[in-house]
């Protein structure tokens, strides 16, 4: 799977998961959005896709339903990349240093 790909595939996971919370909690569009401070319609296209939203956006979407968005986003990301799958950083600290 490409990098494009994958990262489309963590916004389906990620959106469809706000989606999901704010059925679970009977919230109609114009309740999320007075909630979060934004535009009915914005939420709207959020979740049909169609707008992709800013950090900012997700966070206030999220602060609404009273979920973390790390969490949310941590789990659309497993989903799609298995923690196999991650690659590891090595810290700059472990790197061998050559003496000339």
């Amino acid at each position: 799977m490409s990098k494009t790909t994958e990262r489309e595939a963590i916004i389906t996971h990620l959106v469809t998961a706000i989606r999901e919370e704010r059925l679970q909690q009977n919230l109609s569009f114009s309740e999320i959005a007075s909630r979060a401070g934004l535009d009915r319609t914005m939420i709207m296209r959020v979740e049909k896709r169609e707008r992709l939203p800013t950090v900012d956006t997700l966070l206030r979407i999220a602060d609404a339903l009273g979920i973390k968005l790390s969490s949310v986003l941590a789990a659309a990301e497993e989903a799609v990349r298995p923690a196999e799958r991650k690659p590891r950083l090595q810290p700059l600290t472990s790197r061998s240093k050559t003496s000339a």
